[in-house]
């Protein structure tokens, strides 16, 4: 901290403390009592001098729980307010000193500059941390940290009191006696102001899908994850340095070519049919249009439907140089097997009138690969070069790829990355929304394309935990706690039997905790800039994540209701979403009756609220849950019990 910024010190006893640091740093100090009764305390008078002498203010009779009303405080903020050793005084008890902390909290944030720090010090064992050695158990702590979070603050770090910095420094107050604390082994607790939440709001979208341009809601609880642009060139985003890491370790062996396209995150549920695999209908967001215009002139000009293709080096470089006409043809040729693996076979007429958020980037590779323009973009139009669309076969290539060149075809994989969306029930590790990496290619079958990209897998992910699981022709990519992270498995079959259409979907989401060790999937989604600073020097894979949050507490509360025949699970999963701003990390079914005379069904749910992103009291979880009651009254018309 710059020796200009202000310093507040709060509940002082003999002022030794900010005697000492006086010297380096403009500092404010107070005190509860009276200034007769602070001179009787031994050293008081020449501490007080001290501080005046180097410029500092000393004020008495200030009550640290209602810093707002201090007459000499009103209008200033400091960078940091200080409280050491905190206590009700007497033999109080655990209770009075956690209230006395949460209102010393409450009243600071008043006079606390934006990015201010409060510190406080506390004996070993009082806070109730993991830092605390040995640990008390939670009910007989002091809890501060969920006292602070009652002021929207959150405990940033935790060190050891370097009582020897300050020599000079005597603590007193002990029972309210010219005692002092035991001091070995305390603790100093940092903490910050968090953001505020982000409320769920209706977003409306407009989009061309299949030449129609179509408006649509977003719906509320999904808000806070489109547009976020996270795979944008020159994003840092943890997610986007797992999918830079990813193309670059298989482009060491092979061409990989990424479309830069935009494409619609809505698509007609016909596009469903044969192209997502594994995913259950009853996931999907089904999208209720406002308005749709037939005939739409979106899709007109034939040069805004070229995808912009960029193909990296094996440093992991855009190249630029112009496409050879050897490349051309291999990739024409790779991308004409590509076209033929992937046709559609789906009645044009049915289910034409739905619509869904993707749940995933399958049916957008369908079409990308089946469209005329897309395979002579890949090509490069056989040497030449237009705007950005490019495909270039890398130096790294002239040694054998993976298939090892098998009949002399050279593998290559064609991709796209982006959001994609899944109505799934609220549990830890299953993500409403996650960046799908989707990689397509075409491979000779008896190079066994789906063993040898899993091998590369295993090179690339192991050292991070990621296991490989063979389950007939799909090669699944697990990891602990999240289960499920990829699959490689085989696309539609090919006209030329001799090869082999292989898809790779990864989850970018669930990779970025695993490679840079965050404790949640939500913290991606952080707007906080402590988040993403960390990442502004793009960490290497394994560079673990510094929480800025720590040790945040956990509530869990219990909701009942009476519900009529036409009750959907998965609109109370909306709710929940919505209303709580995404601080519920589990929600558990714990009981259900069914009234055997009336037609209602009376449900029982437990949630879990918890948030390593911004500060979650007791208080702040409770009006969570008073505002999902409220939501499910008034929109799904449930009875609360």
């Amino acid at each position: 901290m710059s020796p200009s910024r202000s310093i507040l010190l709060v509940g002082e006893g003999n002022f030794s403390f900010s005697a000492s640091m006086s010297q380096l740093h403009g500092v404010t100090a107070t005190c509860l009592q009276h200034q007769e009764e602070t001179l009787r305390q031994e050293g008081a008078a020449r501490n007080i001098q001290i501080i005046k002498d180097s410029g500092g203010t000393v004020l008495f009779e200030v009550d640290c729980t209602k810093l707002g009303e201090c007459a000499s405080l009103q209008g200033r903020v400091f960078d940091r307010v200080v409280f050491n050793f905190p206590h009700c005084g007497r033999k109080s008890g655990v209770k009075k000193n956690r209230q006395l902390l949460k209102n010393f909290f409450l009243s600071c944030v008043q006079v606390l500059a934006e990015d201010g720090e409060v510190h406080v010090s506390l004996c070993n064992g009082q806070g109730g941390t993991p830092v605390d050695q040995p640990k008390r158990e939670w009910h007989n702590s002091w809890q501060v940290a969920a006292m602070a979070a009652e002021a929207h603050l959150i405990l940033t770090d935790v060190h050891p009191f370097e009582s020897e910095k300050y020599q000079n420094y005597k603590c007193t107050g002990y029972r309210s006696q010219d005692k002092g604390f035991h001091v070995e082994n305390a603790l100093l607790h940092v903490f910050m102001r968090s953001l505020p939440y982000s409320l769920a709001q209706t977003l409306k979208v407009e989009e061309a899908v299949e030449g129609d341009r179509v408006h649509y809601n977003i719906p509320a609880e999904l808000s806070d994850y489109i547009f976020r642009e996270f795979l944008s060139s020159g994003s840092v985003h943890p997610v986007k340095l797992v999918q830079d890491f990813l193309l670059e370790g298989l482009k060491e062996k092979g061409l990989v070519s990424m479309t830069t396209k935009t494409l619609p995150f809505l698509l007609k549920a016909k596009q469903l049919q044969t192209c997502c695999h594994g995913i259950e209908s009853t996931h999907c967001y089904w999208i209720h249009l406002l308005q749709k215009d037939l005939n739409s002139d979106a899709h007109t000009s034939t040069d805004k439907e070229k995808d912009q293709l960029k193909s990296l080096d094996s440093r992991g470089r855009t190249d630029t140089r112009n496409t050879v006409s050897a490349t051309c043809e291999k990739v024409d040729s790779v991308a004409e097997r590509l076209r033929f693996a992937c046709s559609l076979d789906v009645d044009p007429e049915e289910e034409s009138g739905l619509y869904v958020l993707r749940p995933s980037l399958c049916p957008q590779m369908e079409e990308l690969l089946t469209r005329k323009e897309v395979m002579t973009n890949s090509a490069g139009s056989c040497g030449t070069t237009e705007g950005n669309n490019r495909s270039v076969e890398d130096e790294g290539n002239k040694e054998e790829d993976p298939c090892g060149s098998c009949n002399g075809v050279t593998s290559s994989l064609f991709g796209i990355s982006g959001l994609v969306f899944r109505n799934v029930p609220v549990n830890l590790w299953d993500l409403p929304v996650f960046h799908e990496l989707l990689l397509r290619g075409v491979f000779p079958s008896e190079c066994e394309p789906i063993k040898l990209l899993g091998q590369r897998f295993e090179t690339l992910l192991a050292p991070y935990g990621v296991s490989l699981v063979t389950e007939q022709e799909c090669l699944r990519l697990t990891a602990h706690p999240m289960g499920l992270v990829g699959q490689v498995f085989a696309s539609s079959p090919t006209d030329n039997m001799s090869h082999d259409s292989v898809t790779v979907s990864l989850n970018l989401d669930l990779l970025a905790v695993l490679l840079f060790s965050l404790p949640d999937w939500r913290v991606l989604w952080s707007h906080d800039p402590r988040f993403s600073e960390q990442f502004a020097i793009r960490p290497l894979p394994g560079t673990s994540f510094h929480s800025f949050s720590l040790f945040p507490e956990l509530f869990s509360f219990d909701i009942s209701f009476w519900t009529g025949p036409s009750w959907e699970e998965k609109k109370f999963y909306a709710m929940v979403r919505e209303a709580c701003c995404g601080t519920v990390e589990q929600v558990k079914l714990i009981d259900m009756f069914s009234h055997p005379d009336l037609s209602q069904t009376s449900y029982c749910y437990r949630l879990i609220y918890h948030s390593h992103t911004h500060a979650l009291s007791h208080t702040q979880a409770l009006q969570f849950h008073k505002h999902l009651e409220s939501l499910l009254s008034s929109r799904l018309q449930v009875t609360i019990r």
